[in-house]
């Protein structure tokens, strides 16, 4: 019988038709022992030592937003992916689908903007291709990358390592990107304007694994939010993750703006923030060695690995009741990154 099946919006929303279209179609065809480990860069291991690599593509809408534009988000979403692999990012590579039309003005900001989104992240673009099509096909632009980066001997982030007990860390408020793009897109008039968190989070990486060898696991909750993050931790494992509500960071502003709008904070996308799972006698000391840093300073502890229900996340509310946060089904937000 043909396929009838149709490709969504939702699929590319980090959610579980996205799940559904990596395993029924990508991994069928593409999986092997590298790839089916679904991580966020792929570990590569040769005589010698091991690389990280990566790539993305981004199609945000709009082009430009408070805090950022798809310049700036390719770049520091290239460099985070490898960042939470425990890699030092070093080349990247950038293709360029160009729609007839679009202004050599607002093609030079976003080159520029890329450019010293790399120079802060020390990293060096080496490669890029370009494309143009016809007006009306590709939204304005849309950029995919490519990144590589050097892993040390001593690291071993997986979720394998992971153990009852363990602490589960984030760098800082969740929501912010999300909110800001949408923000943006139907010109809603904050009356405190709410800022993408879209940065590189090599530094801030690199500085707690210095101060701990007790980080199990990294992961930037981009697409899905915090949600889809932990649920893509937990899944096929054996234990499960319980966070406290009243830990889990959230600026006014987008607590504000995700109430009016029905929306729930932990489903949406994050561009410059980490989870981390440490060892319970480390958490405090990453914390500490976080909240050093600028891009750290509102971490948290915001819950820990539990023995059950295992492969799921629960939520212990404001209340004092506890709910189970799903893998986030369709899309609140479409083309955020």
């Amino acid at each position: 019988m043909k396929e009838t099946k149709k490709i969504l919006l939702a699929h590319g929303s980090g959610g579980k038709l996205s799940e559904e279209l990596t395993r029924e179609v990508f991994l069928r065809e593409f999986g092997n022992e590298v790839l089916s480990g679904l991580t966020d860069a792929a570990i590569l291991k040769f005589e010698g030592g091991s690389l990280a690599f990566t790539t993305d593509s981004y199609v945000v809408n709009p082009l430009f937003f408070p805090g950022g534009d798809i310049g700036k988000l390719s770049v520091c979403g290239t460099v985070n992916d490898l960042a939470v692999m425990g890699a030092k990012p070093l080349f990247i590579t950038c293709g360029f689908i160009i729609e007839e039309g679009l202004d050599y003005s607002v093609l030079r900001k976003i080159v520029a903007s890329m450019r010293a989104a790399a120079e802060t992240a020390g990293v060096t673009i080496v490669a890029g291709d370009t494309k143009v099509v016809e007006k009306g096909s590709a939204d304005g632009l849309f950029i995919n990358t490519a990144g590589i980066g050097r892993v040390g001997k001593e690291v071993d982030l997986s979720l394998k390592n992971i153990s009852i007990g363990d602490k589960v860390l984030l760098s800082g408020t969740i929501g912010d990107h999300g909110m800001a793009v949408l923000g943006k897109r139907k010109s809603l008039d904050f009356h405190t304007e709410i800022t993408s968190d879209c940065a590189p989070l090599h530094d801030l990486i690199a500085s707690v694994l210095k101060v701990s060898r007790k980080i199990k696991f990294m992961r930037d909750p981009t697409r899905g939010g915090l949600a889809a993050t932990l649920n893509e931790m937990v899944r096929e494992s054996e234990w499960g993750i319980l966070v406290e509500e009243a830990k889990v960071p959230v600026s006014e502003g987008v607590k504000s703006l995700a109430e009016l709008l029905g929306f729930d904070s932990l489903y949406i996308a994050n561009e410059g923030k980490v989870v981390l799972v440490v060892a319970p006698e480390d958490a405090e000391r990453v914390i500490e060695e976080m909240r050093r840093h600028a891009l750290g300073k509102d971490s948290q502890v915001i819950g820990e690995i539990i023995a059950a229900p295992k492969g799921q996340v629960g939520l212990k509310t404001l209340v004092g009741g506890t709910r189970i946060v799903d893998m986030p089904v369709g899309e609140q937000l479409p083309r955020i990154c």
